[in-house]
């Protein structure tokens, strides 16, 4: 190249003249070269199947599938399964795939081969295409319609086995929860056992009681200051009557409420009418005392003794009794009487002693439950906390069983998602490959690519002068006179055997890797 050139349209023109034999010949030559080496490569065809995902047909508001794996990913582990050797052997032998590499490679490079020639390629997430490309047309739509099938029966499988899953790992979780909920309950069982009294629910009714004990205890209390009141009133009164009474008088029965001074009670009576007395007094305490009442017992006994004694005056004759006045007999009876009456209000006072002691002690061990109750009610919150806990993941755990249940019935009844083919496989009328018009053009480009350059590295190589700009440019003189070139036959006949050579070589380069690319593709 000339220093300091400058190249210009007509520069380029002029080249292009010059040397277009260089850009025509090797586009020509590789032209022809693709076209053998495309007519030389093997028809593969191409056959494909749509499946469409066809969604459960119950609401999902009323059955939750189990499967909520994107069908992106479903289909990559489908495809995994799919393209497991064991099934892509299966199919090589049952449509005679790959005689000729059968015969020469392994099978597992075989089947990585098939690998190669299944694609599969999700549409729009509700929808994927499956194809394969083979030699055969009619083997090809066979085996897309099996690896459809296979895509169909596989997620059928595939569902119905997570579904399963599913259910199952519930059913084991459930179990494990309904053993810790029975444990927990017999704890709480145990505890309430060991502390029942003590327990947070029963302060009220504790607080009741002792309430109600407290108020038994004032209504004794108060019932034995009044019978020590009479006690102390009628101890008054017998230590008067004492005094006043004449000793030795027989003791004759009277009649509550009668006179002191009745005529018909005296100390000289008969015994027949001590006994009429003494049962018109038992018929008057039956009317106001209850039969266990310790006055109508001694009464009775009172009259069972009289009666005794009737029987026996009766059968011996009665000695003389000296005469008593009736106030004196009065008297006695006033004392009997008083004398009962306090031992009566001595045994009324130590039975209200004792109930009072007994309800004292009941208030006691009550107030100690009341006391008990916030330590055992932070005990129980705890355990009811952790109850709580169980109790809840149960009832969670039931219900995902139940609904996890409920979806592998629906997945066993095919009512779930499904892979339905939209549209089926055929037999390709056409290859799919190879393009052989786009191999030619591929070709022509890259021959006409290689003329360009061959023609821009010589034309970088030429140092000669072709005008009389070139002089100037490079030399910087002016140029006198411009010579025309003059060429005669033999210059003539040696310029074509030079292309001829030239075209010659060119034409065996391009044959020569025209035919080693047909015996790569071959």
């Amino acid at each position: 190249m000339i220093p300091g050139k400058r190249y210009k349209l007509s520069d380029l023109t002029t080249i292009l003249q010059r040397r277009w034999w260089l850009i025509a010949l090797p586009c020509v030559l590789a032209a022809v070269a693709t076209y053998f080496i495309a007519k030389r490569l093997p028809n593969r065809y191409r056959s494909e199947t749509l499946i469409l995902v066809v969604p459960q047909r119950v609401p999902e508001t009323y059955v939750k599938s189990t499967v909520t794996a994107r069908i992106e990913d479903r289909l990559q582990s489908i495809s995994q399964q799919i393209l497991s050797r064991t099934r892509l052997e299966r199919i090589i032998q049952d449509f005679g795939l790959y005689e000729k590499a059968r015969r020469t490679q392994t099978m597992e490079d075989v089947v990585d081969g098939m690998r190669k020639d299944i694609d599969v390629q999700v549409i729009k997430g509700d929808a994927f295409r499956v194809s394969f490309t083979g030699d055969q047309p009619r083997a090809v739509m066979q085996v897309t319609e099996r690896l459809a099938s296979l895509f169909i029966e596989e997620n059928l499988r595939d569902r119905a086995n997570l579904a399963e899953g599913s259910y199952q790992f519930l059913e084991a979780q459930l179990e494990d929860a309904r053993q810790r909920l029975i444990e927990h309950d017999k704890r709480l069982e145990e505890y309430r056992r060991r502390y029942s009294g003590q327990l947070p629910t029963q302060l009220q009714s504790n607080l009741q009681v002792i309430q109600s004990t407290e108020m038994q205890i004032q209504t004794l209390t108060e019932s034995a200051a009044r019978d020590r009141d009479r006690k102390l009133m009628f101890e008054r009164q017998l230590a008067d009557e004492m005094a006043r009474e004449t000793p030795e008088l027989p003791i004759v029965a009277r009649p509550p409420g009668s006179d002191a001074g009745d005529a018909t009670t005296t100390a000289s009576g008969s015994l027949s009418q001590q006994l009429e007395a003494a049962r018109q007094v038992l018929r008057q305490l039956e009317v106001r005392l209850t039969p266990e009442h310790p006055d109508i017992i001694r009464q009775k006994g009172a009259i069972a003794r009289l009666e005794k004694k009737v029987a026996e005056e009766a059968a011996q004759p009665l000695p003389s009794t000296p005469s008593v006045r009736p106030l004196d007999v009065a008297r006695h009876n006033r004392i009997q009487d008083l004398k009962n009456e306090i031992e009566n209000l001595d045994r009324q006072l130590a039975r209200k002693d004792a109930e009072e002691k007994r309800l004292r002690g009941v208030v006691g061990s009550y107030q100690t439950r009341v006391e008990a109750i916030p330590a055992r009610e932070s005990e129980l919150t705890e355990l009811m906390r952790d109850y709580n806990t169980l109790q809840q993941q149960y009832q969670t755990l039931l219900s995902k069983r139940e609904e996890s249940k409920i979806a592998a019935n629906l997945e066993r009844n095919q009512i779930g998602e499904q892979f339905r083919i939209l549209d089926p496989a055929r037999m390709p009328e056409k290859p799919a490959t190879p393009n052989r018009v786009a191999i030619e053009a591929v070709g022509t480009f890259a021959g006409f690519a290689l003329g360009l350059a061959l023609v821009v590295l010589l034309e970088l190589a030429d140092a000669t002068f072709k005008s009389e700009e070139d002089v100037v440019n490079a030399l910087s003189l002016p140029v006198m006179a411009l010579v025309p070139r003059i060429s005669n036959s033999r210059d003539r006949g040696r310029s074509r055997r030079r292309w001829w050579k030239f075209a010659a070589r060119a034409s065996a380069i391009v044959g020569a890797a025209a035919h080693l690319a047909a015996a790569l593709f071959s």
